[in-house]
């Protein structure tokens, strides 16, 4: 059980123990960073509940390979979305957000299938992914169901922002928490796929900050060129002064038909400032390793002070990413304040 899953083997033994003396909560939060594997270990969870073999889970049973497989539309229809979506087991269901929030008709609709008895398994295990999308009317609906969960279902929440749910629900839950992945063992994993040569294995895996699926969705030679950018504003702020050069970066990551690309943007270019400030410390441990030269130069120009400044603006507008904000304008005003 988990063997198969790398990282957070505290998380994986506790769970074990819990299925082997028959004490498992019928309420679990999974809490953690993104990418780490909660979501895995929900379906490993699942498959120890339905399975036929004799491995608890076996991964080899008919039951142990259907409860994986899911059939989960384009989030085209807000009405596909308020339902609970089974596996190929009928005793095996996921909730998943809409866009970016969980429907309140999705619980309802777990909190009716969990009040059914199994069609083939000994329990019903549903999953509610990012639960911390419900709003407070979804919340409320799950709540009923934790406070007298039936005796054959199994309700694990996923999440990686636990403060966002209510603490009436974090209160009837058994929590499990998990942490990143180490860089050695996304390595390995890495190696294994065959996508990264062996230079890019340790960036790819530093980049990640210990998230198994960032490492295996990043693709290495857009990330180079995406940082190719933002060193290019760190120059030009440093050395440069080519404001204007600024701004049209700006534009190109922001064009609303990338949305993705500005926040990874901003995220590489916090990256990168914060290995300026370890770096201007006499520190040695940064992510982008394989730029240090570069990196070494630029600060020779400046303060640490003026990084720290420059970390709590991107910071600022990272969080100001929540509201609908106008992102060229918030770049541009970014790189002016940095040019300043």
């Amino acid at each position: 059980m988990f063997d198969h899953l790398i990282g957070n083997r505290n998380a994986a033994e506790a769970i074990k123990r819990m299925i082997a003396s028959g004490r498992l909560p019928h309420s679990l939060l999974l809490a953690g960073p993104e990418g780490v594997g909660k979501r895995q270990f929900a379906l490993e969870i699942a498959r120890s509940l339905v399975c036929t073999g004799g491995g608890r889970p076996c991964g080899e049973c008919p039951a142990c390979r259907r409860a994986g497989i899911f059939s989960i539309p384009k989030p085209d229809k807000k009405d596909d979305f308020k339902q609970v979506f089974f596996s190929e087991h009928a005793d095996v269901g996921i909730v998943v957000p809409f866009n970016r929030n969980i429907l309140v008709d999705a619980i309802r609709d777990l909190e009716a299938e969990a009040n059914f008895r199994p069609y083939e398994a000994e329990a019903r295990v549903f999953i509610v992914d990012d639960a911390d999308r419900m709003n407070d009317n979804a919340a409320n609906a799950l709540l009923k169901t934790l406070e007298e969960p039936p005796a054959t279902s199994y309700i694990i929440l996923v999440t990686s922002r636990p403060d966002g749910l209510l603490s009436t629900i974090r209160s009837r839950c058994q929590l499990i928490r998990f942490a990143p992945v180490p860089e050695c063992e996304i390595e390995k994993l890495l190696l294994g796929t065959g996508r990264f040569s062996p230079d890019d294995v340790g960036l790819a895996a530093r980049v990640s900050k210990g998230s198994v699926g960032r490492a295996l969705g990043l693709d290495i030679d857009a990330f180079k060129a995406a940082r190719e950018m933002m060193t290019e504003v760190l120059e030009s702020s440093l050395t440069q002064r080519d404001l204007g050069g600024m701004l049209q970066i700006s534009e190109q990551i922001s064009d609303a038909k990338f949305r993705e690309r500005f926040e990874g943007s901003l995220d590489i270019l916090e990256t990168l400032v914060r290995d300026l400030v370890v770096l201007w410390s006499g520190g040695e441990d940064i992510v982008n390793r394989d730029i240090t030269k570069t990196l070494q130069r630029m600060i020779e120009r400046t303060s640490a002070s003026r990084f720290a400044s420059w970390i709590d603006q991107i910071e600022t507008l990272h969080a100001n990413l929540t509201v609908n904000i106008n992102r060229r304008i918030a770049a541009d005003a970014l790189f002016v304040q940095m040019a300043g």
